[in-house]
């Protein structure tokens, strides 16, 4: 696909996008100011980036530090972006994650934290939260918050702002919508402003429940590559 036609392509998929969130808000009585789209650009070249960024995208959402590590200079230019790890962060990662990100939201232990704060470096942090049994899933147990929260707090670099979470896999949004609900429920408890929750198929469910950030990929950049 030449460049004009990926960014004709990407410009339309962003329209829909944006009308399907617009139209969440406005069932859920919220402003849409409230709720800000992380593009997440796993797998997919920094030019893709760089166009997503030409049609007034600022935030987006990487999995794996070593992957970002090779994109990022090729967007050092990119003024206002402001980039999420969004997946699972091993502790021994948590120095270079906190050179490359500005918002790390996948804290999920006081280890994890204490690394990432002897970076010395200002960073925004959310809690990734397990919200079901799946072995495969990352997060800090619900109970465990209390003690997590009081941890980050103490760390004179991160700032703690919200709780995310990635549901179990289903194509029916209602099915995940629980777990949003429960995520909301846990902020509220904790006092904390935001929710990083739901992807390209149940964004609508995730905003009617009270996300103020929701990962899209597929919706904007099509399927991934598999590797």
């Amino acid at each position: 696909m030449s460049g004009y036609t990926r960014n004709t392509v990407l410009r339309e998929r962003l329209e829909q996008v944006e009308e399907r969130i617009q139209n969440a808000a406005r069932r859920a009585g919220r402003p849409r100011s409230e709720i800000t789209l992380i593009a997440v650009t796993k797998k997919f070249p920094a030019e893709v980036i760089r166009e997503a960024y030409s049609l007034g995208l600022r935030h987006f959402g990487e999995n794996y530090v070593q992957e970002f590590e090779s994109k990022q200079p090729a967007l050092a230019d990119c003024r206002g972006a402001e980039f999420h790890l969004i997946g699972h962060l091993q502790s021994n990662k948590a120095r270079a994650a906190a050179e490359l990100f500005q918002v790390i939201e996948t804290a999920d232990s006081e280890k994890l934290a204490r690394r990432l704060d002897a970076a010395g470096r200002p960073l925004e942090v959310m809690i990734e939260v397990k919200l079901s049994s799946e072995e495969s899933k990352s997060g800090a147990a619900p109970e465990s918050l209390g003690a997590l929260i009081d941890a980050i707090r103490s760390c004179r670099n991160l700032r703690l702002s919200g709780l995310m979470t990635i549901p179990p896999w289903s194509e029916d949004p209602e099915v995940t919508r629980p777990y949003f609900a429960k995520l909301r429920e846990l902020a509220r408890q904790h006092g904390l402003p935001k929710l990083s929750m739901g992807m390209s198929h149940d964004l609508e469910a995730a905003i009617e429940e009270g996300a103020t950030h929701i990962r899209v990929g597929t919706a904007l950049f099509g399927p991934r590559r598999k590797d």
